[in-house]
This record gives structure tokens, C-alpha cells and sequence, in this order.
């Protein structure tokens, strides 16, 4: 279900596993509880969330004070988050930024709107990995439920294996959170996480890739 990567006495972070919920559903704990039991933690706060679908780090807080401090970087976009996503088909354009309100659709979906009230933020760059695979490299300003999903969808690209929003059918959704960055009480971490799962996700190309990328941050990214 997830793996621990860090933990000091403020906060922990885990990679979690491609298909398992966040919060308890249907009486089956979710990765929060889990977490929270494994580790015989007392206190624990959710800094933030994946889809069930999605793989990757995940931040959690120990004390009131982290979570205060953490929740409010994430809320003002102060947190560099990268993500990874593998489609079929070459986006519109081989980099650009994604923004607009988002609403609920049919199917628990959601789709973007024209409008910018409190608009979904994303950036992405894409570039080739094998015959039929593209890498597209995401970094999104926001938060929003299902926000990248949508807006890969929304340039022509979207994520293999994500149904859902026309992506074709495949062994797992490859959308996965692989880096993370933030400050805490002044000083400065970052994490990277690879796939664990996904048989392209595992290939020689794609790590082959990863490896001459190195650190997310020093690309040159659309401004969002």
C-alpha cells in the first residue's frame, strides 16, 4: 500500500501504490489509516491527497503546527510539485500551461471551463520515450481534483490507461507524483520518487529518460 521515504518529528512522506484510496472507503482502510496505524502515530494530518489511480509521494503531517504551516504553502502554490504521466498521443503543443475553472461532469468526471474565477494551473512539457509513448512532465500551480488527468486530456494527450477522460486502455493509470519540494520550519527538502509499477513505467526507455532528466526544477517551465 505505501512505503515510507521520510520522517522527522514533524512530518512524513510515503510513496503510495498505484490503486489504493486515500481515506477509508466501504469499511477497507485507506492509505491515511494505514499510515497511521503502521507507524503507531497518535496524531497525523493529510497535507494533501492522490487519486486512487495515482502513485506517488504523498506529504503527511505529525503535529498541528507542521500541518498548519504545510496546508498553508500548498494553499498559496508555495509547493513544487512534478508529476509524471505517459500518453499515446503528442499534445497540442510540446510545452505550454493549462488554465481554467473546473466543474463537475458525467461519470464523477470533471471538465474544464473557459472561465478563470478560481482556475485549475498547470504546466507541462512533453517529449518522446519510445514508438508510441510520450513522457508529458507536469507541474501543476494547484491542486484541483483531477486536475492533470483533465487538462492533458483538454491538449489532446491523455494519460494510457485513464479511461475515464479517453485515454487508451492499459495496465494502470500512468499518472505518478515524482517530486516534491518544500520548506519546513525554515529549512528546505525535496524528494523524488520513480514508478514502482506499470510495465511501461518499467521499461529500460523510460528510466533511460528519467535518468538524463535528473531534477524536475531546473527545466525550463511555462509560467503558470
Amino acid at each position: 500500500m505505501f512505503d515510507v521515504i521520510w520522517q522527522n518529528a514533524d512530518a512524513l512522506v510515503v510513496h503510495k501504490h498505484a490503486g489504493v484510496d486515500f481515506h477509508t472507503d466501504a469499511g477497507a482502510p485507506g492509505l491515511f489509516q494505514q499510515v497511521k496505524r503502521q507507524l503507531n502515530l497518535t496524531e497525523l494530518y493529510p497535507v494533501h491527497r492522490l487519486d486512487k489511480v495515482t502513485s506517488g509521494l504523498v506529504l503527511m503531517a505529525k503535529t498541528q503546527t507542521a500541518n498548519r504551516e504545510l496546508c498553508q504553502q500548498f494553499a498559496a502554490g508555495e509547493v513544487e510539485k512534478f508529476y509524471l504521466a505517459l500518453s499515446a498521443k503528442k499534445p497540442a503543443k510540446k510545452q505550454g500551461r493549462v488554465v481554467g475553472d473546473m466543474a463537475p461532469a458525467r461519470r464523477s468526471a470533471w471538465k474544464l471551463l473557459r472561465s478563470q474565477e478560481n482556475p485549475a494551473r498547470t504546466a507541462f512539457i512533453s517529449q518522446a520515450v519510445s514508438p508510441g509513448v510520450r513522457l508529458q512532465l507536469v507541474k501543476p500551480k494547484t491542486g484541483k481534483t483531477h486536475q492533470i488527468r483533465v487538462a492533458l486530456k483538454s491538449v489532446g494527450a491523455p494519460i494510457l490507461g485513464d479511461t475515464l477522460y479517453g485515454g487508451a486502455p492499459a495496465d494502470r493509470v500512468y499518472l505518478h507524483a515524482y517530486q516534491l519540494a518544500i520548506v519546513l520550519k525554515g529549512q528546505h527538502y525535496r524528494w523524488q520518487s520513480l514508478p514502482q509499477t506499470g510495465e511501461l513505467f518499467l521499461q529500460a526507455e523510460f528510466l533511460q529518460c528519467m535518468q538524463a532528466l535528473g531534477s524536475l526544477d531546473g527545466l525550463s517551465w511555462p509560467g503558470v
